[in-house]
């Protein structure tokens, strides 16, 4: 069988001209191997009719056996020939035809240089698209952090808002004074707070006793 992989054959026809002729040679064995056996079959039914025939069907196995390897070893022969002469007439397609799908390759022709010109330029693309990516995630969680801040941000001055807005109903509208109006009321319910809890210790104590 030929080596050669003949990869264009085998892109116009769909199939590679070798695997053609070996499924033609498996076919044409294999009928050779069923003659032989209808060949033997008929011999044995013949010598059915002559009772006193001293052969038996052992060696008229042998006998065939023989014969098919004669037959074999002068078919391999004739399809070696008959192979080479399909590939290279029949199952071969010329160096000057052009399939239909390649004539791209005809209008842009190019060279083993320009061809690996434009790999390295498309794999540098794909680098840079990879990094602009990269970048560009990098800015989606800055963004994404930014507004988490900016959300914050404004609670606060909500807070200050509503801080100012207390503080003007009470009387002062400067905010160094409302903060001052607040710590003072603070301290007071931190006073209140303790002597609530300093009467509370009392009346528990005053609770145990009794």
């Amino acid at each position: 069988m030929s080596v050669n992989p003949m990869a264009y054959e085998a892109q116009f026809f769909g199939f590679t001209p070798q695997t053609c002729m070996l499924r033609v040679y498996i076919a044409f064995q294999d009928y050779l191997f069923e003659m032989m056996l209808v060949v033997e079959s008929v011999i044995l039914k013949k010598l059915d009719g002559f009772p006193g025939c001293k052969i038996s069907p052992c060696q008229i196995r042998k006998s065939t056996e023989k014969f098919l390897l004669f037959m074999k070893e002068h078919f391999d022969k004739l399809f070696s020939k008959m192979e080479e002469v399909l590939l290279q007439l029949v199952l071969n397609v010329p160096e000057n035809v052009l399939l239909p799908e390649d004539k791209v390759h005809e209008q842009y022709p190019y060279t083993k240089e320009q061809f690996q010109a434009l790999q390295d330029e498309i794999q540098q693309l794909q680098q840079q698209y990879r990094a602009e990516a990269s970048a560009g995630q990098a800015l989606q969680a800055e963004l994404e952090e930014q507004k988490a801040v900016r959300a914050e941000l404004e609670k606060i001055l909500q807070w200050f808002d509503g801080l100012d807005n207390i503080c003007r109903e009470h009387g002062t509208s400067n905010f160094k004074e409302s903060f001052a109006f607040l710590t003072q009321n603070s301290k007071r319910l931190q006073d209140v707070l303790k002597d609530v809890e300093k009467k509370s210790k009392r009346i528990k104590k005053h609770d145990q006793l009794l």
